[in-house]
């Protein structure tokens, strides 16, 4: 197995914020007969949550600050970050350096800032390694089946409408391999080639924010987009993290709680890959908005959902993609082969005599959280 790229960062750029004064904190925590004293004896004495919104989802911070720090600054950090992830990778955004080299001629010649090299370094290497089942350019095909930057995507998907000669036409300017870029060398467009990180700039932002936090000093928290988490350090009351992973809200799973590693340095990521948020339906026909690179059509097979876990959820964002394309057996067979970290779950697997339905697990994932 090839060395998997790791993230690295650059310095911090906002510095761990000041207590509030007395008198402000009075101000804030009074009213309505909240407090300083009357809050903590009412509510958790240090768990503090944050939220916002980007990418089309929410996100959300869990952040223990047992000296009730004013936390404006950890707001506009993380703002600040995910608005610099947007102005790189996202095609919805025209000016941003995706759409930019998405649009431009052949032969143009870009220089990547740091973040979108690493990103664009990281979803190479899992194209690579797993021959095509994730792959960055194929943002035309996800367009032309309607989850890409298009107006009234959600019209567009009538699969009587997409043909074959279209899929074809658009497969031969896509592709990996068309890309001949080395890390810290330009970025040369090809010709009609589309990038889209979708797959995995989300995961990407998580990990990039919890730096943030991390070299700013804050010793644990818990941050997520749209459901892709990574967590450090421990909850207040010294346990570590846990989340509830389950299937599709409608099937009968029985739901599944992990706890993370819970060291200062130490975490871990999860995120998940499933056709229970986008997909539609055409003469009775289930269509996922998943896409398999190697054939430019939506995955058929099984699964429902899969979710990795992953230090880096990067990386976790990338392989749930990787073995949502693979699907049920070829995805467990590649988890295996990794030592990745999953858990699969498949749409109308039978129950068992005890009426719950279990998920397949990979080696790696009973060795983690069932030892």
């Amino acid at each position: 197995m090839s060395q998997t790229p790791r993230v690295s960062y650059a310095p911090h750029i906002w510095t761990l914020p000041k207590a509030a004064s007395t008198s402000a904190a009075a101000a804030n925590y009074s009213a309505g007969g909240w407090g300083r004293a009357a809050m903590q004896r009412q509510q958790d004495s240090s768990m503090h949550r944050l939220t916002g919104q980007t990418m089309g989802t929410t996100w959300s911070l869990r952040l223990p600050n047992p000296d009730y720090l004013d936390l404006r600054p950890v707001q506009d950090c993380v703002q600040s970050v995910l608005d610099a992830v947007i102005a790189q990778m996202s095609n919805w955004e025209p000016g941003s350096l995706i759409s930019r080299f998405n649009t431009a001629p052949a032969g143009s010649r870009f220089d990547l800032p740091e973040p979108f090299a690493q990103v664009l370094q990281a979803a190479l290497h899992w194209a690579r390694l797993s021959g095509g089942a994730m792959d960055p350019t194929m943002g035309a095909l996800v367009s032309l089946w309607g989850f890409g930057p298009v107006a009234h995507s959600h019209k567009v998907h009538l699969a009587t409408k997409i043909v074959a000669t279209d899929i074809e036409q658009l497969l031969r300017h896509s592709g990996h391999t068309r890309l001949d870029w080395e890390a810290g060398q330009p970025l040369v467009q090809p010709g009609g080639l589309v990038l889209d990180f979708c797959g995995i700039a989300k995961g990407f932002a998580v990990d990039w924010v919890v730096q943030r936090l991390q070299s700013s000093g804050w010793k644990a928290g818990l941050f997520e987009i749209g459901g892709e988490l990574r967590s450090w350090g421990q909850k207040p009351d010294g346990k570590p993290w846990q989340v509830q992973l389950g299937g599709q809200a409608t099937d009968a799973y029985a739901p599944l709680v992990v706890g993370l590693p819970s060291g200062p340095e130490d975490g871990g990521s999860f995120a998940t890959s499933g056709d229970f948020w986008h997909h539609f339906s055409v003469d009775g026909k289930r269509y996922s908005h998943t896409l398999d690179p190697r054939t430019g059509q939506p995955i058929e097979h099984g699964l429902s959902s899969v979710t990795v876990f992953h230090p880096e959820c990067m990386h976790a964002d990338a392989l749930a993609t990787v073995l949502t394309v693979l699907g049920p057996r070829q995805g467990l067979e590649f988890a295996e082969h990794h030592g990745i970290a999953a858990v699969l779950y498949e749409h109308g697997a039978a129950a068992s005599t005890t009426a719950e339905r279990h998920p397949a697990m990979s080696s790696a994932w009973n060795k983690r959280f069932k030892s």
